[in-house]
């Protein structure tokens, strides 16, 4: 099989085509780790990629998949990694200088189960600093590039993972979401990212940004390798205490999904002023189309939206502030040269250190935290999520999934939203809900604008409930026949 036909695979194509012999790991990895050797200086989507130590797995997964060690569906399979979740002996820089040069002694939990299950590592891919942003400018090693259109950004935090699926640079990857990280940039390059429930998959070594948010999910090209490989992250992990045990998902039932009688609930404010008219117009079509093969749709009135940013960027700073106070320059992190004192060292250390979107989150969550302002702030804020909770329950006793779009505009220009950091905040009013309450949510490529730029349509299931989602995705996506995707990928790069 020559690398084209190895690049156009899908992960579960792929990981089929080896266990046929009709390739190999060490082929798929040779192929990608070349389109990477070609093309990352164009994006910036990798800060660190792994050839050698790639290579060498990828030979041993051969061996251990045709010994019959290895059945998993994505066995021999490339992957590419967010550069927050630690690997062993492997450059973990949450895309900041605070931690340029930290290497982990130890694996996450998910890079633990890639291993075992045979997934190669291509590398650690581009983010916000510390998760902190929504277009992947705010890493100190350089802003990544979007393949659709390079003037603009790939979303963020995860927008290295979503372009570098984009350009082919990787059949799937993994991202985090704490406020729409894995499904805005999804949205904004034209793949498949999905926002697991909270706490299905364990968060154990994951760098922590709100810790009552953040979770680790796939992002692909379709709904199949997105189940595929959450199936193969997910699960409780003693090392992590909010996770949770959860049934896998049924490939076959995610296959066979009847749209028929299924219902859809439509928020109202989803909908309203402030949404580019392209954007609504695609996800409207899409809406239409899930109709036209027997799904109810209906539109119904969810007011408690308008508290989402506030109360969203009121936890997360709260919990930022409080996680980051490890980074002292002393234990580990970023430590300047020739200071005098420990003063200087705390001072020094965090102000080269930190980039300006954390330090700004830093100081929000010190003031919300801060003596007479908890109550007015942080305590209403958490009041807010307990009315956010109740009007989701009430819309998922009536709806199998609530849709609407991930974004309200598609992919910025770079630089637009950098320089307003309000305006880069409410870019998040449509996915910051869905990690408040830990509910699953997807991004479903569903068209383009007049620019061709890609739209995503975000779906929200009940919790636990991933198998509905991605059924609701496949269904699609074989009505579209994945045109977001292939409509970039034919030609290649």
């Amino acid at each position: 099989m020559d690398r084209h036909e190895i690049l156009r695979l899908s992960a579960l194509e792929l990981g089929e085509a080896i266990k046929q012999k009709r390739t190999t790991s060490v082929e798929a990895c040779e192929a990608y780790l070349d389109k990477i050797e070609e093309h990352n200086g164009r994006y910036n989507a990798f800060i660190t990629v792994r050839r050698a130590d790639a290579l060498k797995e990828a030979a041993d997964a051969d061996r251990r998949i045709l010994s019959g060690e290895l059945t998993c569906p994505l066995a021999g399979v490339p992957v590419a990694v967010k550069d927050n979740i630690c690997t062993e002996g492997l450059l973990t820089t949450c895309g900041s200088r605070m931690l340029s040069g930290f290497v982990p002694p130890y694996d996450a939990t998910v890079i633990r189960k890639l291993k075992d299950e045979g997934m190669i590592i291509l590398g650690k891919t581009n983010m916000d600093e510390f998760a902190m942003g929504s277009t992947t400018e705010t890493s100190y090693f350089g802003p990544t590039l979007n393949p659709w259109d390079e003037a603009r950004v790939p979303g963020g935090s995860s927008g290295g993972s979503a372009a570098c699926v984009a350009a082919g640079l990787a059949p799937i990857a993994l991202g985090s979401d704490t406020g729409g990280s894995i499904r805005q940039p999804a949205s904004f390059c034209g793949i498949t990212g999905l926002k697991p429930t909270y706490g299905k998959v364990s968060r154990y070594g994951l760098v922590a940004f709100g810790s009552s948010l953040d979770q680790i999910g796939p992002m692909g090209r379709d709904a199949l390798d997105i189940a595929a490989m959450l199936n193969l992250i997910s699960g409780c992990d003693p090392k992590d205490q909010s996770s949770s045990e959860s049934a896998g998902l049924d490939l076959d039932a995610v296959r066979s999904f009847d749209l028929n009688g299924k219902t859809i609930g439509l928020p109202e404010q989803y909908f309203s002023e402030g949404m580019d008219k392209e954007v609504k117009d695609r996800v409207m079509e899409a809406v239409k189309l899930l109709e036209s093969s027997g799904a109810k749709v209906e539109t119904f009135p969810m007011p408690i939206m308008d508290y989402a940013i506030p109360t969203y960027y009121i936890i997360c700073c709260a919990e930022a502030c409080s996680n980051l106070s490890r980074y002292d320059g002393i234990k580990y992190g970023y430590a300047p040269e020739d200071v005098d004192d420990l003063s200087e060292l705390y001072i020094r250390s965090r102000s080269e250190g930190f980039g300006m979107e954390v330090k700004r989150r830093i100081m929000l969550g010190n003031f919300v935290l801060s003596s007479g302002y908890y109550d007015a702030y942080y305590n209403k804020a958490l009041q807010a999520k307990t009315l956010i909770k109740k009007a989701f329950d009430e819309a998922f006793d009536k709806y199998d999934v609530v849709l609407g779009p991930v974004a309200p505009t598609p992919a910025l220009k770079a630089g637009e939203s950098l320089s307003d950091p309000l305006k880069m905040y409410l870019g998040d009013i449509c996915t910051v809900l869905i990690n408040i309450i830990g509910v699953p949510a997807i991004s479903v490529p569903c068209g383009f604008t007049s620019e061709g730029l890609p739209v995503g349509m975000q779906l929200i299931g009940k919790h636990f409930d991933e198998e509905t989602l991605l059924g609701f995705t496949y269904a699609y996506q074989k009505l579209t026949s994945g045109e977001a995707y292939e409509k970039r990928f034919p030609e290649g790069l």
